[in-house]
């Protein structure tokens, strides 16, 4: 049995106006002395890894690591390192296992790319979200177009051979010619993996208060369909292939990370704010770096919340997940939950075959681009 290792670091240089992850930055309230904050995260954050090392039932071999955020690219290289090497000597970690740093282009430089990969980091997630100057001012991104183009050539020419983009579509305004510029200038930079993300208003953020202020008006539904739509078709025609609802992968770079998450593989999440899940038990950590820092300070495990998933969750999250991804195994869906598909959803599962949202290939139940748009409505359908 694999697993995946993540680490939550809440630490931005600035908080974009859409974000809704736990962080924290230079000017808020909480920061203080932010090298200081920082030092004392990571004393914590390697006193949780040996916590939680020491139960058994945690052990087995786990294939990716992945630093998520906040901006982990900020730590610096000795840093990374340092964790790596406590997570190796803590958890045994696959040779050949996927290490990825969530990277803004803002925070670092070639010498630190460098580093990174000196350090046993093999992919990066750059996040880039436009190419438009205008539309990372909106953002409030803290880089340039120019800088996240030399951010990409710097990280190959630091021997990443692994890199995936993340972009941001249906921003206030924005039109069909302005998204596909963006892409091509994604495609052109010649990345491994693609993520295009529709912009969302989370609750409680500052996009949430333009929004109902009418400061900006959101794109209507069916333009951010439209740009979908767009996205599929360029990024299929570019060699792409699309494995998830928003991931596109060239051949044989999938996110092993991501894909362990979308098929319920088992997970272990270390830091504020972080997830967990084994075997159809979730955890979560507090939200709070203070609260998070005096538990561990104290020998507690910085747990939040837990659940057990019943059997109905557990059947409907894999349907879920499946769909949105790769794929049901109709077969093995049905030996691990004695559920026949098409006995239970028959005539939904033709007609989908039927409009062509879905396709049957080799007893796998999977969306087509065409249903990937529609992927909640379906699986509501399938409820």
């Amino acid at each position: 049995m694999n697993a995946s290792l993540y680490l939550h670091i809440p630490f931005c240089e600035h908080k974009c106006i859409y974000c809704d992850f736990y962080s924290i930055a230079p000017g808020d309230s909480a920061a203080r002395d932010y090298a200081a904050l920082i030092r004392e995260f990571l004393v914590s954050l390697e006193a949780e890894i040996r916590l939680r090392s020491a139960d058994r039932m945690l052990q087995c071999r786990f294939e990716t690591i992945f630093f998520g955020g906040g901006t982990p690219s900020l730590l610096s290289p000795s840093d990374l390192q340092r964790v790596l090497d406590l997570l190796r000597s803590c958890f045994t970690i696959d040779p050949d296992a996927e290490v990825t740093v969530e990277t803004n282009p803002g925070t670092v430089d070639p010498e630190k790319l460098a580093a990174f990969r000196a350090a046993g980091i093999n992919r990066l997630s750059i996040g880039i979200q436009s190419f438009h100057e205008d539309d990372l001012r909106f953002l409030t991104r803290i880089h340039s177009s120019d800088q996240a183009k030399a951010c990409v050539r710097a990280a190959r020419d630091a021997g990443f051979q692994n890199i995936s983009l993340d972009l941001m579509f249906s921003l206030p305004g924005q039109t069909k010619e302005r998204w596909m510029q963006n892409l091509e200038e994604a495609i052109a930079l010649e990345p491994q993996h693609i993520s295009c993300y529709s912009l969302i208003v989370e609750p409680d953020t500052p996009l949430q208060r333009m929004v109902e202020t009418k400061q900006i008006a959101t794109l209507p539904p069916e333009m951010d369909a439209e740009l979908y739509e767009t996205t599929i078709q360029m990024l299929a025609s570019s060699g792409f292939q699309q494995y998830e609802v928003s991931n596109f992968a060239r051949p044989g770079f999938h996110s092993r990370h991501n894909l362990n998450y979308w098929r319920r593989g088992n997970y272990l999440g270390f830091g504020p704010s972080a997830h967990s899940h084994w075997t159809d038990v979730r955890w979560w950590n507090v939200s709070n770096l203070h609260s998070y820092t005096q538990r561990i300070a104290h020998g507690q495990a910085p747990v939040a919340g837990e659940e057990r998933l019943s059997r109905e969750q557990v059947v409907e999250e894999e349907m879920f997940l499946g769909l949105r991804s790769t794929g049901i195994d109709v077969a093995g869906f049905r030996r691990r939950h004695d559920i026949d598909l098409f006995e239970r959803y028959g005539d939904i599962i033709e007609d989908l075959l039927r409009s062509g949202l879905a396709v049957l290939e080799h007893q796998v139940l999977r969306l087509t681009s065409t249903g990937y748009s529609l992927c909640d409505e379906i699986a509501l359908r399938l409820r």
